[in-house]
């Protein structure tokens, strides 16, 4: 596994553990907006910007989600 793809599963399993355990906490949704924004990074980096792009959305939306919250 090269480092540009740990990067990548790292950044989906925090997204993934983040969404899982946001009703114990906001600040699993600030996790979450911030794994997000790896996610976002994994995608551009790797040349898929799409990905890059609906994974920055997803940042916003949840932080967004997190002002709210607190």
């Amino acid at each position: 596994m090269d480092p540009l793809t740990a990067f990548g599963l790292f950044s989906v399993t925090a997204m993934l553990v983040c969404y899982a355990l946001e009703h114990r906490s906001a600040w699993f949704i600030l996790g979450f907006a911030g794994a997000s924004v790896l996610g976002s990074l994994y995608g551009f980096f790797q040349g898929a910007w799409p990905f890059g792009v609906v994974e920055a959305i997803w940042a916003i939306v949840a932080l967004r989600r997190w002002l709210q919250a607190r």
